[in-house]
């Protein structure tokens, strides 16, 4: 069966889900609300053998090597672990993912996980609400990370590759690894071709 696909104003083409949420709405065109399923999550434990790849996650595949994609998240948290996230796929045991997060502590975190077989799983910075805005860099095989909490000051996460990004895809996912299901709002959608002029301090 054919995975079901959609367009949004800002998106240079269209999104496809890998994996199917338990609901997704448009609305304006430029807004996205997903609800992901229970026990769903995309992380390989290096400490051990399990591997999850079952949260819904819909992507699309750029047409050029350097690019933003930028997203104002606002996360209904439940659970631990329950998260909005802004998620790099090139195959299964190769991506990376950018979340703003529901820590054990329940506070809400910017968390990146990069995955090269094994997932590295990384905490960042505790934001003191529901919303932050998330924003993924791609320069050639190169990606970095940041957050901000206003849209326009951005703060950095992470710098990294996963090596060949030829045949990579980005998009959108929502996941509740410990809970009975998460429902994510992304708004505020921005993608573009470019640059930036500074990796650390995101301008």
């Amino acid at each position: 069966m054919a995975m079901k696909s959609f367009t949004l104003n800002s998106i240079p083409g269209k999104l496809i889900w890998k994996n199917e949420p338990v609901s997704f709405d448009t609305q304006s065109g430029n807004r996205l609300d997903v609800t992901a399923g229970g026990v769903s999550d995309w992380f390989n434990n290096p400490g051990g053998s399990s591997v999850n790849n079952n949260a819904p996650v819909a992507l699309f595949t750029p047409s050029g090597d350097n690019f933003l994609l930028s997203a104002k998240v606002n996360v209904e948290f439940k659970y631990t672990y329950d998260a909005g996230v802004l998620f790099l796929y090139v195959k299964d045991d190769i991506w990376a993912k950018l979340c703003f997060e529901y820590s054990p502590q329940n506070e809400a975190m910017v968390v990146s996980v990069v995955t090269r077989g094994r997932s590295d799983d990384c905490n960042s910075t505790v934001i003191g609400s529901h919303t932050v805005y998330l924003r993924v860099f791609r320069q050639g095989n190169a990606v970095a990370f940041h957050y901000s909490t206003d849209g326009h000051t951005w703060h950095f996460v992470r710098y990294f590759t996963i090596g060949d990004l030829g045949k990579m895809q980005i998009g959108f996912a929502a996941q509740s690894p410990t809970g009975q299901g998460c429902t994510v709002h992304f708004s505020e959608i921005n993608f573009h071709y470019g640059s930036i002029s500074d990796l650390r301090n995101g301008s």
